[in-house]
């Protein structure tokens, strides 16, 4: 099965998506995305095969999404995806692609159907938190 993962190695719920997707179905594709960027069709592509508007995929924590006046609810979406495109760090993570769909997968275990694991099946992340699939 051929996985795509757009990740940040220093998010930990991308790092533990990263070990699910290897526990349960092989070595995917990783993308740094904060190294690579975005474009806008890119963006677009992915926001549109996940059902997220921009304002969806906003990264608000961790983020300069709100000093930069992008969280006011008048900001439009066209103004939030020029920015994800010059500040990749605006983009939440990890955004998982599969031939089941793609995924913003946020919490972690959101990544489970995109896999197609069996619910009930138990996997321990990097805190020892242990997570179930649904």
């Amino acid at each position: 099965m051929s996985i795509v993962i757009h990740h940040n190695p220093d998010c930990g719920t991308s790092r533990n998506v990263l070990a699910i997707i290897r526990a349960f179905a092989g070595e995917p594709t990783v993308i740094e995305y904060l190294k690579t960027g975005w474009t806008r069709e890119q963006l677009l592509g992915l926001f549109a095969a996940a059902g997220l508007t921009p304002r969806d995929a906003l990264r608000v924590s961790k983020s300069p999404a709100e000093e930069m006046g992008l969280t006011d609810p008048t900001v439009s979406d066209e103004m939030i995806l020029n920015a994800m495109v010059q500040h990749p760090i605006l983009v939440n993570r990890p955004i998982v692609c599969t031939k089941t769909g793609v995924r913003l997968c946020r919490p972690s275990e959101a990544v489970f159907p995109l896999l197609q694991v069996p619910p009930g099946t138990r996997f321990t992340k990097e805190d020892g938190d242990i997570i179930i699939a649904p």
